[in-house]
């Protein structure tokens, strides 16, 4: 799923590429992508687009049109919204908003894989903020919240791992990085928020700083479009097997039904190794 640098980098070269575009129409071929019906999709149509922006883990295309509107998306685990110089097919299946530009451009929607969760919703500038996705979200991940901020939002009787995920919390965090911030923060996935206690909560919020060095990196290496596979810098996320960048132990991993946590024994568990969920309320 992309998290905050995917989310961010998304938005940053959209916006330069279609600021001040105009909207020729709007199409929905994926009847179950669109959320909302009030105001209709074709009301974009005339519009300009004033901007994209990432809210979480969420992008927001502004436009200027008779009302000040803007199209929430959420990619989900397999979309991708991209701008293309040719317009899709109506068969193209892959396709699920099609926001038509002039000059032929098309600012495209598309999910792969089978799951179709993505999702868009057209809303009224001024109810963004109060949309339910949007008013539940804690402090954005980066810049990281002020220290304390980020402690008395963690003091929660819940795993690391989960926790920093959950967007509630603090948002635009995800399976990738939480792996990434927690190695680098030297703590265990599996410590409780709750738990943690002076010094490694200032390691936590120390750690946030990856998410920005993922963005330089990404503002360094890609173009002016983004590809559908980001080249992600990361040192411990699906790593296992391999040797820890900092000590050279091998990285382990943890394997859920659908995800899976990797860790360095030496320096986030105490040297303990756990090979499947069963075992790890063993891990504190």
């Amino acid at each position: 799923m992309p998290e905050l640098p995917e989310v961010e980098i998304t938005a940053r070269r959209l916006s330069a590429a279609m600021d001040g575009a105009t909207v020729e129409s709007a199409l929905a071929p994926g009847v179950a992508t669109l959320k909302t019906f009030d105001p209709p999709l074709d009301a974009l149509a005339g519009a300009s687009v004033e901007g994209v922006r990432r809210i979480g883990k969420m992008l927001a295309v502004d436009f200027d049109a008779e009302r000040p509107l803007t199209l929430l998306i959420h990619l989900m685990s397999a979309g991708r919204l991209q701008l293309f110089d040719k317009r899709a097919s109506l068969k193209d299946r892959a396709s699920r908003i099609l926001v038509r530009l002039g000059g032929d451009r098309e600012l495209r929607l598309r999910e792969f894989g089978t799951k179709q969760s993505a999702w868009a919703r057209l809303l009224e500038r001024e109810a963004v903020e109060q949309d339910e996705m949007i008013a539940t979200l804690g402090p954005d991940a980066w810049p990281a919240p002020p220290r304390d901020e980020l402690a008395e939002r963690i003091d929660q009787p819940s795993h690391l791992h989960p926790l920093l995920r959950r967007q509630k919390t603090i948002a635009g965090i995800g399976r990738s990085w939480v792996d990434e911030i927690l190695w680098e923060a030297k703590l265990s996935p599996f410590k409780k928020g709750s738990e943690l206690r002076g010094e490694e909560i200032t390691q936590l919020h120390g750690a946030l700083h990856v998410l920005g060095d993922a963005l330089e990196h990404y503002e360094e290496v890609i173009g002016d479009t983004v590809p559908d596979k980001l080249p992600m810098p990361l040192k411990v996320h699906r790593r296992e097997g391999e040797p820890c960048a900092r000590c050279g132990t091998t990285i382990e991993a943890v394997f859920y039904s659908q995800h899976q946590t990797n860790y360095c024994p030496t320096e986030q568990t105490g040297g303990r190794v756990l090979k499947d969920r069963r075992l790890s309320r063993l891990l504190k």
